[in-house]
């Protein structure tokens, strides 16, 4: 099964503070020809491209960053997530700074831009990476799973348990398209816990954080305000998955259990992913030439 390649209408920006840098940026998404792929590209440095790949990953400390040449682009899961989410394969997105916008601090907004641009099928395909076996990343309990797809869809199963009381334990299944994503998912925010924000901040990260673009939590219960989910904890997590799965480049089919996992755990396992995928690649390939060996073969015998 291959997809339709697709990339956006017109250019649309959206602006705003980077949730860990403290600093102001812009990003221009732009239209981007078939092929091309997803693209980050410094416009502050002559245009220098970064490709949005699990080969450019460089740090994963609360956030995902992909980089080159000493250069890199920090928080930029929850774009790629709506990125993913829209089916959008192929696109320039120009950053004048080292971090995208956290904005709301959820996808939400990002999810409104690419509608605003406006999708388009491209005249090229794609191939899906389609799972033929179960791979699975573990860190002590913390894992990350993905088996082989009943249907032609991703689908996403995601627990997390936090030994707090506004969190506890928290599950959520989700079958990957635009408009679940949309409404189950998008909307739902970063999270962080007041208790960690000296030791970030002593880090050099959540400079840019505040209770506008995070949900903030005590010891004890969520201080900035009412959730916009009851479960709004795991549905971030599934967002964050998404967004780091976007590093693999082609779309996924499969069924993914993810457990207490993180940025790190997701890198890991789109890396081992991207391994097993490049085996079985290479045995299509091998498949493909010995059954064209074999028609010629025949057919040489049948005109003997």
């Amino acid at each position: 099964m291959t997809m339709h390649r697709k990339t956006i209408n017109a250019p649309v920006a959206i602006e705003g503070i980077g949730l860990h840098s403290g600093i102001y940026t812009r990003v221009e998404l732009r239209p981007a020809a078939a092929g091309s792929g997803i693209a980050f590209v410094r416009s502050d440095l002559d245009g220098l491209r970064i490709p949005a790949l699990q080969s450019s990953t460089t740090a994963l400390d609360y956030a995902t960053s992909v980089g080159r040449d000493d250069v890199s682009i920090g928080t930029i899961e929850h774009l790629l997530a709506a990125i993913a989410a829209a089916g959008l394969t192929d696109l320039d997105i120009v950053v004048d700074g080292v971090e995208v916008p956290i904005v709301d601090g959820s996808a939400l907004p990002f999810i409104h831009l690419i509608e605003a641009a406006g999708v388009r099928e491209l005249d090229a395909t794609i191939e899906p990476i389609r799972i033929r076996e179960a791979i699975e990343v573990r860190d002590g309990d913390k894992f990350v799973r993905i088996e082989p797809a009943r249907t032609n869809t991703l689908q996403i199963r995601y627990n997390v348990d936090f030994a707090h009381p506004a969190i506890g334990k928290q599950s959520m299944k989700l079958e990957l398209n635009a408009e679940n994503f949309s409404k189950k998912v998008a909307g739902a925010r970063t999270f962080g816990f007041l208790r960690d924000v000296e030791k970030m901040r002593a880090a050099g990260l959540a400079r840019g954080g505040s209770v506008e673009n995070c949900i903030v939590l005590d010891d004890h219960r969520v201080i900035n305000g009412a959730l916009r989910y009851t479960d709004e904890f795991v549905r971030h997590k599934v967002l964050d998955l998404v967004g780091d799965l976007a590093l693999l480049g082609r779309p996924l089919v499969g069924e993914i259990t993810a457990s207490r996992a993180g940025h790190a755990l997701h890198s890991r396992f789109v890396a081992a992913v991207l391994e097993k995928a490049a085996v079985w690649s290479a045995e299509e390939r091998n498949d493909r030439t010995d059954s064209a060996s074999a028609g010629l073969y025949a057919t040489a015998n049948r005109q003997e």
